[in-house]
């Protein structure tokens, strides 16, 4: 039965351009869609990581069609109707459709509607020639792979052996994983209700499970109660890491820097005791780690710094063990957040190595000696995991390296020859290193 309250296709694309070239100006897709009306937002969601995931073939496109760049807003449209297009086996809605809704876009569309006549030539002449017109846009390297340029060449010095699969990972839908806050409810026991529920999962990691289809969150059982979390797998292994053999120590005081929006500061608390302090820079953010804690009923003490500025938040009693979640690239999570190949810049990647520096610098001084710190990125880029650490570890005598899983890639391919038996599923990019710091 036809849902008659659905927002027509042409409003859904019309938005979702708008999100583009949002994007394009350099908001974030988070922010972006939160400007899109309530109505229109889950659709429009689902249309703009589609157009993102094949912006680059779109673009390339767009360029074979249209040389001379269109104004930014027609441009926008047209290459988001061109990457719901190209492939027509994984197309959303029907080509025609697809096609005379975004013509009707353009011509509701204010600042656009005199380019309507030109993006329905434009996309007319696609559905005649696409095959043609697919096979030289192969020729651009941004086309092939839908990631900037950089990106890709950062990745083949990288992973010159996993690359394609990295990227390849990046264009796939993420699973949904979920925690099991076992504080309240133990992983069997939660699972039951998940089938009783008519939801598929399997278990991964140690109170994961991954779900065969993701649902709203809402429909979760328990979820309002604190049963769980929504946490991918490899996310989940920080508190493992850092808590592994000191679990049961009374008056722990751990320290979670950059906890927003307080994940893994939750995770600490259901593994332990631990008295948790959970740091952030951003006082709106600091909201959110506040909210975690309330829905899961757990304590932890929240303050609104910038934890490389020590003298301003700590009170000078060292801490046995920091997470230093770090402000990074955010490579490994595209999948999740496929407006960031299109953000980031090369030259973000040095600023943010910088950043992760200072960081590990500063809260190398709160730790007591004997104590662990837990270095974290959610990065597939070196720069930001173990080429950080060998920095760090170079130039600190006081630094041991106890583990690190190295460096976790997105998807099941990519990681499998670091991972065989994929005990993690099917994860996002991530680096993790434990340091403990010499007694001596």
């Amino acid at each position: 039965m036809t849902n008659v309250l659905a927002p027509p296709l042409w409003r859904q694309l019309q938005a979702t351009a708008a999100v583009l070239q949002a994007i394009r100006q350099g908001q974030s897709g988070t922010a972006a869609l939160e400007a899109v009306a309530a109505p229109l937002r889950p659709g429009v969601q689902a249309l703009s990581f589609a157009v993102l995931r094949s912006l680059g073939r779109a673009q390339a496109l767009r360029k074979l069609l249209a040389p001379r760049t269109p104004p930014a807003a027609a441009d926008a449209l047209l290459c988001t109707a061109l990457a719901l297009l190209w492939q027509p086996a994984e197309a959303l809605y029907d080509t025609f459709t697809l096609v005379n809704q975004t013509v009707e876009a353009a011509k509701k569309t204010l600042t656009i509607k005199q380019q309507a006549s030109f993006i329905n030539a434009c996309l007319r002449r696609f559905l005649r020639e696409r095959e043609t017109l697919v096979a030289q846009s192969e020729h651009d390297n941004t086309a092939r792979y839908n990631h900037a340029p950089w990106w890709i060449t950062q990745l083949q010095a990288d992973w010159p052996d996993h690359w394609q699969a990295i990227l390849a990972a990046n264009d796939r839908q993420a699973p949904l994983t979920l925690r099991v806050n076992t504080r309240r409810i133990n992983r069997a026991a939660y699972l039951d209700k998940l089938q009783a529920a008519g939801i598929a999962a399997t278990p991964v990691a140690d109170s994961g499970l991954e779900l065969a289809h993701a649902v709203a969150v809402p429909q979760l059982p328990g979820f309002g109660e604190g049963w769980v979390s929504v946490q991918d797998a490899a996310a989940q292994l920080a508190a493992p890491l850092l808590l592994a053999g000191q679990i049961d120590i009374a008056g722990l005081r751990v320290l979670d820097a950059c906890a927003a929006p307080g994940g893994k500061t939750a995770h600490l608390l259901e593994l332990s005791n631990a008295s948790v302090t959970a740091l952030d820079i951003d006082p709106v953010r600091c909201e959110r780690i506040h909210q975690t804690m309330s829905r899961l009923g757990l304590t932890a003490q929240v303050l609104a710094f910038d934890a490389a500025d020590v003298s301003k938040w700590w009170d000078g009693v060292p801490f046995d063990a920091v997470l230093l979640d770090a402000p990074c690239s955010a490579s490994g999570i595209v999948r999740r957040h496929p407006d960031i190949r299109w953000l980031r810049r090369q030259t973000d990647i040095r600023q943010l190595v910088a950043i992760q520096a200072r960081l590990l610098a500063a809260l190398w001084t709160v730790l007591k000696p004997g104590g662990r710190l837990l270095y974290a990125t959610c990065s597939v880029f070196k720069a930001e995991g173990s080429g950080q650490i060998k920095a760090f570890l170079a130039s600190n005598t006081s630094a041991k390296l106890l583990t690190s899983p190295g460096h976790l890639l997105p998807g099941v391919d990519a990681q499998a020859a670091a991972s065989p038996d994929n005990a993690l599923g099917d994860h996002d990019g991530f680096y993790y290193a434990l340091l403990e710091k010499s007694t001596a």
